[in-house]
């Protein structure tokens, strides 16, 4: 993404929304919160509030260039709006996110709610549980 894409979703191109976005691209991690965003722009001498980001990923969620995803116990994140539906798996423990396509339960959530007479707009599929990782720490 680049200035243009911030000119069509109707976004003035400021300092702080490029180096949002340039976070955004360049995350390790495909989800990221807010404070890990604020916490970058700290490390690379960037005088930006943490309130500025909040606002900024919130206009980047309201003009369709990032997604916002809730977990359980009120921990959002956000990731570039790629335009491809994926799943989650949330581990409760770390914290970690992990992406899933699966076209069976793609279709059985398809069928569902046609069968319930539903035209469906959107859905999120989040799996809770304990990554392999944590599985190990025990």
């Amino acid at each position: 993404m680049d200035n243009q894409d911030l000119r069509k979703a109707g976004l003035k191109v400021t300092l702080p929304r490029l180096k949002i976005l340039e976070i955004l691209e360049r995350a390790p991690a495909r989800h990221v919160s807010a404070e890990d965003v604020y916490r970058t722009l700290l490390e690379s001498g960037e005088d930006v509030g943490l309130a500025t980001v909040y606002r900024v990923l919130t206009q980047f969620e309201t003009a369709g260039l990032v997604k916002r995803q809730n977990f359980e116990g009120g921990h959002s994140v956000f990731e570039l709006d790629q335009g491809e539906h994926h799943d989650h798996l949330v581990c409760v423990k770390c914290g970690r996110i992990d992406e899933f396509v699966d076209k069976t339960i793609e279709e059985r959530q398809a069928k569902i709610a046609a069968n319930a007479g539903f035209e469906m707009t959107d859905h999120s599929l989040n799996i809770y549980g304990i990554c392999p990782t944590c599985q190990k720490k025990k």
